[in-house]
């Protein structure tokens, strides 16, 4: 080979990744942009439909119920046919959920529109992390990683902006729904223009350990024996159940502790998503120069736990605890891309989006679990329970991830 060529050949390689990074970016967004398919609009439904907080909570519980049960099974899907056709799918389960929901003429209609968004949202991660780690080099895998948990937290955080203001703007929340269908189906076109760059059937790297030929005999189900998948689980619920008591309950729970106003404590959870892509970010460099990921979980998420145990306490100044919270997401986005890389490290070759899916659907459940026990402790007049609450899940997070490390030496 010419010396001459090798620059080039790095050059290819290194668009060849970027591609694939920045589309499955732009569909894991899409994703999260559609866990809050409905939400935004819940004021219009009570209005127009008479619904009850029952039932708008029901709604809730349906997308995640289907999306954590799918996921699990999407895994086995994706590792039999391959991610690309599964990720089509379920972009456009997003298309159908967008029309449902523009079309609802009461609460069965919306409830069809959040059984929809939940399949669509089912195939994500295991799709996703199966087309990463056998398209991009393993140089750029925790950059891959870090730019796929951003775009998550970018999603979120655009659905209510966008959502409300179409619908303000036009002067129907039907019209929002169309928009986001819109949406969807532009995101669904531009990754079958680019389908090359996400066609994990011809993975451009290999980053399976030696000896990947001989697990393919085994019995589809082997995975579940190992421990290390199941602490990921754990690991995912607990982190889960942290995020769950921000994203739902901090900002009445500061202005409980300490007389804020909501107005002012309604910018801490986007503030903590925020400090948490920062944090992504600066883990995708600090990921690809380090082996030992159970250390960089273990720092990012126990600094975060400290924070918001220090909120909990009711002691500091006002605008000081709303910080405190917000910069708490620093730590666990910091966290982020080894908690990915961990996993990628405990699924057997051939597995990769089976043991997603498992994993994954503890994301689910944990946002299922602990939404309704954080809601009792804001009704029992508990407020410091919620960020008390957060901070032991954290730490129950390092500790299912320590013992991945330990299972995974032995």
């Amino acid at each position: 080979m010419n010396s001459a060529t090798l620059p080039i050949q790095a050059s290819e390689q290194a668009r060849r990744d970027f591609s694939t990074i920045g589309l499955i970016g732009l569909a894991h967004g899409t994703s999260h942009f559609f866990h809050m398919l409905l939400p935004p609009l819940f004021p219009a439904f009570m209005q127009d439909f008479g619904l009850s907080y029952s039932q708008l909570g029901l709604l809730v519980t349906t997308f995640f119920i289907i999306s954590g049960l799918g996921q699990a099974m999407a895994g086995f899907l994706v590792d039999r046919t391959g991610a690309r056709p599964v990720l089509f799918a379920a972009l456009s389960c997003f298309v159908l959920a967008s029309l449902a929901a523009a079309m609802a003429g009461g609460f069965g209609g919306l409830m069809l529109a959040a059984a929809l968004a939940g399949l669509g949202n089912a195939p994500f991660h295991p799709a996703d992390f199966t087309i990463l780690n056998k398209r991009v080099s393993q140089p750029r895998l925790g950059h891959a990683f870090s730019v796929h948990g951003i775009t998550g937290n970018l999603g979120w955080a655009l659905a209510p902006v966008f959502a409300i203001g179409i619908s303000e703007l036009s002067g129907s929340w039907r019209y929002a729904y169309l928009g986001t269908g819109l949406l969807a189906l532009l995101v669904l076109a531009l990754l079958w223009l680019k389908r090359d760059a996400i066609d994990d059937s011809q993975g451009a790297w290999s980053h399976d350990k030696p000896g990947a030929a001989a697990v393919k005999d085994e019995h589809p189900m082997a995975f579940l024996r190992l421990p290390s998948v199941w602490l990921c689980f754990s690991f995912f619920f607990f982190g889960t159940a942290a995020l769950t008591a921000i994203q739902s309950f901090a900002s009445p729970a500061l202005a409980e502790l300490y007389g804020l106003p909501l107005k002012a404590t309604a910018f801490v959870v986007t503030g903590y998503m925020l400090s948490g892509a920062i944090g992504m970010v600066i883990g995708g460099f600090w990921v690809a120069k380090s082996a030992s990921l159970e250390r960089n979980i273990t720092i990012g998420l126990a600094g975060a736990a400290a924070l918001l145990a220090l909120a909990a306490t009711g002691l500091i100044a006002p605008l000081l605890a709303a910080m405190v919270v917000a910069v708490a997401g620093f730590g666990t986005g910091l966290a982020g891309p080894s908690r990915d890389m961990l996993i990628k490290r405990a699924a057997p070759p051939g597995a990769t989006g089976r043991v997603y899916g498992t994993v994954y659907s503890g994301l689910d459940l944990g946002f299922a679990v602990a939404a309704p026990i954080f809601g009792a402790l804001m009704d029992r007049g508990q407020p410091s329970g919620v960020f008390y609450g957060a901070a032991l899940a954290l730490l129950l997070a390092i500790g299912a991830a320590s013992l991945v490390g330990w299972v995974r030496k032995r």
